[in-house]
């Protein structure tokens, strides 16, 4: 199996504003989740969060894998830190990584 970027996701104190600029500047229809639908069938989805608390900014992707834990794992062996440890979540579970240079990547397995 491949591991696609499946999700992207951007971080804000101000979601509202955000959204707004988001939608005026690329034309994207934010919704529910808000999730972002790019308008394109060749894109990813994504959504706009304020966690509340930091990380305020930061852009974020989302690898499909098929045990969450098993691939931090395998990143911690690489030199990467775990950021967040597995959370489950209505479509699956997620957790984040940083790589040896301190990017910040996520993970994600659907049920």
């Amino acid at each position: 199996m491949g591991h696609p970027v499946v999700h992207f996701e951007i971080g804000c104190k101000d979601r509202a504003k955000t959204e707004q600029f988001f939608g005026d500047l690329f034309g994207w229809k934010i919704g529910g989740a808000p999730v972002i639908d790019t308008g394109s069938p060749n894109g990813i989805p994504g959504h706009i969060v304020s966690l509340g608390h930091e990380p305020h900014h930061y852009t974020m992707f989302y690898v499909e894998v098929e045990d969450v834990q098993a691939y931090l794992d395998k990143a911690t062996a690489l030199g990467g830190k775990m950021v967040v440890p597995p959370v489950k979540i209505p479509t699956g579970t997620f957790a984040w990584f940083s790589d040896p240079e301190g990017n910040t990547i996520g993970l994600i397995q659907r049920h």
